[in-house]
């Protein structure tokens, strides 16, 4: 998922564009998309294998339930907004493109909901120290690719972190 946002980053920006072709980068970006899609929903049916907490399909896809807990929910927004992020890619064409980039955009706030979910859920289950290691390793670079995605061009340009083009 982290590396779904920053590679989607680095498409958008073009950052890595010399390396290779913009459809590369795009087709990766996609394939990164449909793995954390993927193991996602293979997190949320796994669920239904548990024997002491009952999840059955409606608390599966329905946040806050009476008697659901707000990590739950986290996980459950999260995912379902990255789930129409991926039904509109692929009606893109029937949306306007200012309608489909913002509904991409939402791509932002869904790794974040699912990260507060990932911390929530490790705090709950007493592996804070696990994914303490690997939030330090996967989130810090997502969150300022994503931060320095809406900074300004020319702030960028400034401190030296992009060249103008020629």
């Amino acid at each position: 998922m982290c590396l779904t946002l920053c590679w989607g980053v680095l498409t958008s920006t073009g950052w890595v564009q010399r390396t290779t072709g913009r459809q590369a980068l795009r087709s990766g970006h996609l394939v990164l998309a449909t793995l954390a899609l993927a193991f996602g929903a293979l997190h949320a049916l796994s669920f239904g294998f548990l024997d002491d907490e009952r999840f059955d399909l409606l608390r599966l896809t329905v946040p806050l339930l009476p008697g659901g807990l707000v990590r739950h929910a986290l996980g459950i927004v999260g995912i379902e907004l990255m789930l129409a992020i991926a039904i509109s890619t692929a009606v893109q064409r029937l949306l306007v493109y200012r309608r489909w980039l913002w509904l991409h955009r939402l791509a932002y706030p869904a790794v974040g909901l699912t990260v507060l979910h990932s911390l929530f859920g490790a705090i709950a289950n007493g592996h804070l120290a696990v994914l303490w290691l690997g939030g330090i390793t996967l989130f810090v670079p997502t969150a300022l690719l994503a931060a320095l995605r809406f900074v300004p061009t020319g702030v960028l340009t400034r401190s030296g972190l992009v060249e103008e083009e020629r």
